[in-house]
């Protein structure tokens, strides 16, 4: 088994705030990426674990929300190992698009 696709996303929100727009933006977010389909999302307290599915393949993982930052962690199956660098770029890009404040660039 592969080392996790790990990324971390800075944010200036507040732990509570963050937890909210991830919760109401998660949906949306995944929708814009059409090979992708959130199948499981399960929140407990600030963290949330998912599953999911890509290319017919699955994917898990968990994402630790803090005061100053958000730790997603994925674990990709063999298959979506090759796209990881691509997936770490849009989750990057996707998170800090939830987590900026309105009117922060």
């Amino acid at each position: 088994m592969s080392a996790p696709l790990v990324v971390s996303i800075p944010h200036r929100l507040g732990r509570e705030e963050a937890v909210r727009r991830l919760k109401t933006g998660l949906g949306r977010a995944a929708a814009s990426i059409p090979v992708m389909h959130v199948e499981e999302e399960l929140w407990s307290g600030d963290v949330m674990h998912f599953r999911i599915r890509a290319l017919g393949q699955i994917a898990t993982g968990q994402v630790d929300v803090g005061d100053d930052s958000v730790r997603i962690e994925v674990v990709l199956p063999w298959l979506l190992q090759r796209f990881a660098e691509m997936a770490q770029a849009a989750i990057r890009k996707r998170g800090q698009l939830l987590l900026t404040k309105d009117g922060e660039k």
